[in-house]
């Protein structure tokens, strides 16, 4: 028969058990861990997708100055009346409204010099060379904008910013200086 001494005497197995229970509890706590670490992980990678799709969508629709600015002046020539430029889309961009309408409007036209900010300007569109009829300015399209500025706002040696606002992309900034006196047609450098 067994005794109480032989039954306590060999404890190998119980450690054993013990053992294979931490070992067990170190496992689960690391799954979780890891578990965790993979879930922030997925989710920043989402994010990054996120503000990579909004960076491409705001270059897609960039616009881009084709050739000179001009200005011309008013009846007096005291001042500039109208500033020309054309635009074209980028490579690769997305289509861009220009109807002109002031109820239609899409792209939004602001000046700035270091007195004045003034946004929402009057402009015109002409479509110049390849259109296909519409108001859009699309790849292959050149765009003729005659924004109208400001009385007596534009005088000589004038350095002046055109934020020209599409609904979405980039904003193309036209910056310039009048020159040293104002003439009928000047080209702005």
């Amino acid at each position: 028969m067994f005794t109480h001494k032989t039954v306590n005497r060999n404890e190998n197995g119980q450690a054993a058990l013990e053992t294979a229970i931490i070992l067990i509890a170190f496992i689960v706590v690391s799954s979780i861990f890891a578990f965790t670490i993979l879930s922030a992980g997925s989710s920043s990678t989402e994010k990054g997708k996120e503000a990579i799709a909004a960076g491409m969508q705001s270059v897609q629709s960039s616009m881009s100055v084709k050739g000179a600015v001009i200005a011309k002046a008013n009846a007096t020539k005291d001042a500039v009346d109208t500033v020309v430029f054309t635009l074209a889309l980028v490579s690769g961009g997305s289509p861009i409204d220009l109807k002109a309408a002031a109820a239609d409007r899409k792209v939004i036209i602001g000046y700035r010099d270091g007195a004045v900010i003034e946004n929402n300007l009057d402009w015109t569109v002409t479509f110049i060379g390849k259109n296909n009829g519409d108001a859009l300015l699309e790849n292959g399209e050149l765009a003729e904008i005659t924004v109208t500025i400001p009385t007596g706002k534009l005088v000589e040696n004038q350095n002046f910013t055109l934020e020209v606002k599409p609904p979405t992309g980039a904003v193309l900034i036209v910056t310039r200086t009048t020159p040293p006196a104002i003439a009928a047609v000047m080209e702005l450098n």
